[in-house]
């Protein structure tokens, strides 16, 4: 297994919307695991393949207390199931840094595929319906900042693209 780069925000490959996975083989397993190690490896709780470069509709997530029950959503979607909001103080690894709090609704139907191309649903709500919104977003090309004011946004931005030219 490998690390992924993780992508980080401003960079414009997080705003590519990521195209449906048609191809269950070998090759998808793979970069399922190479996500899942990254996304442990980061200490992050969920991981989008946008994140990684990879423009395909898939996301892994864990957020288990114990980091041990990894979650995989091939071309995922939701719909509403409980509107009340739920707030989250949400980071993302694309973010590093940062965490603000963000809205949204409490409780989701998601429909999926497995890494075998078996379709499943299920009902999530509380951190893991919080979780797959925030990736699912990732998918379409949208950031928990995007959540932010205008004046956050910027100030978020300029502070990543300044650590990233001293690191660079």
């Amino acid at each position: 297994m490998a690390i992924l780069q993780i992508l980080e925000f401003p960079n414009a490959n997080l705003r590519k919307k990521a195209a449906p996975v048609t191809v269950f083989n070998e090759r998808l397993s793979i970069l399922i695991d190479n996500m899942l190690e990254t996304m442990y490896e980061a200490k992050g709780i969920g991981l989008a393949a946008t994140q990684v470069n990879v423009h395909k509709r898939l996301l892994v997530l864990d957020v288990s207390e114990e980091r041990d029950i990894p979650q995989i959503f091939v071309n995922p979607t939701f719909e509403i199931i409980k509107s009340d909001l739920s707030e989250y103080d949400e980071g993302c690894l694309s973010v590093p840094g940062f965490y603000e709090t963000v809205s949204r609704p409490e409780g989701i139907r998601v429909k999926a595929q497995n890494k075998a191309g078996e379709n499943f649903e299920l009902e999530a709500d509380g951190i893991l319906s919080t979780c797959i919104q925030h990736e699912i977003d990732h998918l379409n090309g949208k950031l928990f900042v995007d959540y932010l004011s205008a004046l956050k946004r910027k100030r978020i931005r300029e502070k990543l693209e300044k650590e990233q030219k001293q690191s660079a």
